[in-house]
């Protein structure tokens, strides 16, 4: 899995950098085919935004972006928002029932 971290009108400190990587390093853990995240920090006029994408296995993307608060915080807030949306997507994907051989069989 690759970590990128990169930003767009200001310079990321090497310890905001480890942090992002650190916490995108923890969500191989909610679903395992997780092939890149990138970190990406836009400062505005008074806030910074974060925005992670994730890509997985298929050509499946999950976005998340929080801008509320400051870096960390912003990269705390996109992180639960990934975990949700790979916990949700990995239920689904689980949970597909087939059936299909079953109901011809109990119409018999």
């Amino acid at each position: 899995m690759i970590v990128t971290v990169s930003s767009r009108h200001m310079n990321v400190s090497s310890t905001l950098k480890s942090y992002a990587e650190q916490k995108a390093n923890k969500l191989p853990k909610y679903y395992d085919r997780i092939q890149e995240i990138e970190v990406i920090f836009d400062a505005g006029k008074d806030s910074i935004r974060v925005e992670m994408i994730v890509n997985a296995e298929h050509k499946k993307m999950f976005i998340a972006h929080h801008d509320q608060g400051d870096a960390y915080a912003c990269i705390d807030g996109c992180v639960d928002k990934l975990e949700r949306q790979l916990t949700e997507y990995k239920d689904k994907f689980r949970n597909r029932k087939h059936n299909a051989g079953e109901d011809k069989r109990l119409r018999a």
